[in-house]
């Protein structure tokens, strides 16, 4: 079956409503839930000649219909919208899209249809009705992430770094002490890239910020790191979990955050992508106004949270696992930790020549092509 509306495979007649209004009302507006393994992929946007998580769906949306060629070069033509462009290696338990096609006479038929184009780290979960002016960025209140780090992130600063690491209630409330510095309004040209302090888009609401039950995989220990806010801009959740976990290392004060929402550049650093995740957008206005109106379903998910949580834990939690176990990512990555001066920039320059401090620089702006998250 093809998804996509089409002028020509509308009935012809000279009774009856006009072919524009005829396409009009056969397009309607859908939210697409859908979760995702970023490993391997150069974040969701698209971008030309590189990997992305969209780049997969439009060639799945573009085999069963949804789209077509011109749809396929301007997602704009069909609406097409993403809660959060997330970044460079960045996984997604909840992802919302919407974008307009034909109304479905069996959702879970297409549904399949679409999964069976897509590699299997992406997954598309359900989708739903929603108003003709839904836009599942726009519409978005709030978004959740979670950052899984390996507790031995936090071990103190006199002590080695090993696997065995267990973390502590009491470092547990260090930790939460420090992350919420980060809570309530801030100016974050220091969290992200190329952002300029006087820039109104830098001002972002970060709501709640904590951490969560530890958990014990291939004997190493993992906290995942909740964070929730209105919306977040490049490397800024990687950068506040770099902060935290320099200041619990002990490398920097806590002084240093304050220091961050003052005009001046400050040498931070980008915590490693593979441990986050998108974990839900959130759309409470719209499901206040719309969820129960007789028409419309509520944004909420819980009918697919089995088949959400299966996913998560076969495809996001076990790369985590292994990114640790076999690569060593956050272990390698507390070594560098060193050459940040977590102080103004400008007073970094003898140690931006080394060539070790040059290639760090590299990587942290190659993974900058990809864009802003949200």
């Amino acid at each position: 079956m093809n998804y996509l509306a089409k002028t020509e495979d509308l009935p012809k007649g000279d009774g009856g409503l006009s072919e524009e209004k005829k396409l009009r009302i056969k397009k309607k507006k859908h939210c697409m839930l859908i979760g995702y393994l970023g490993k391997g992929y150069y974040g969701m946007q698209v971008n030309k000649g590189l990997p992305t998580i969209e780049g997969e769906l439009f060639k799945a949306f573009k085999t069963v219909g949804v789209m077509d060629e011109d749809s396929y070069e301007t997602p704009q033509k069909i609406q097409f919208q993403r809660a959060a462009r997330t970044d460079k290696g960045v996984s997604a338990v909840k992802q919302v899209l919407s974008f307009k096609m034909e109304a479905l006479e069996d959702e879970k038929e297409f549904v399949n249809k679409v999964c069976e184009n897509l590699p299997n780290q992406i997954k598309v979960f359900g989708i739903k009705r929603v108003t003709g002016g839904f836009n599942s960025k726009l519409s978005c209140d709030y978004r959740s992430y979670t950052y899984i780090a390996p507790s031995f992130a936090f071990t103190p600063v006199d002590k080695e770094v090993t696997d065995s690491f267990r973390i502590t209630s009491e470092i547990v409330n260090e930790v939460n002490e420090v992350l919420a510095l980060f809570k309530g309004t801030h100016r974050f040209h220091n969290f992200t890239a190329r952002r300029k302090p006087t820039d109104p888009s830098c001002r972002r609401f970060i709501m709640e910020f904590k951490c969560g039950e530890p958990f014990v995989r291939e004997g190493i220990e993992f906290i995942p790191i909740h964070i929730k806010g209105q919306s977040f801009m490049l490397h800024q959740i990687r950068k506040m979990i770099g902060t935290v976990i320099a200041i619990m290392r002990g490398l920097a004060s806590k002084e240093v955050i304050d220091k961050a929402w003052l005009q001046s550049r400050i040498d931070i650093p980008i915590a490693p992508a593979l441990g986050l995740v998108l974990e839900e957008p959130h759309y409470d206005k719209y499901n206040t106004r719309y969820g129960s109106d007789g028409t419309h379903e509520p944004l909420i998910w819980d009918n697919y949270q089995d088949e959400i949580k299966g996913f998560f834990n076969e495809w996001i939690v076990p790369t985590v696992v292994r990114g640790e176990v076999e690569d060593k990512s956050m272990f390698n990555w507390l070594s560098t930790l060193i050459i940040h001066s977590f102080d103004v920039r400008e007073e970094v320059d003898s140690t931006a020549k080394s060539p070790y401090f040059k290639a760090l620089r590299n990587l942290e702006e190659d993974e900058e092509i990809v864009g802003d998250s949200d």
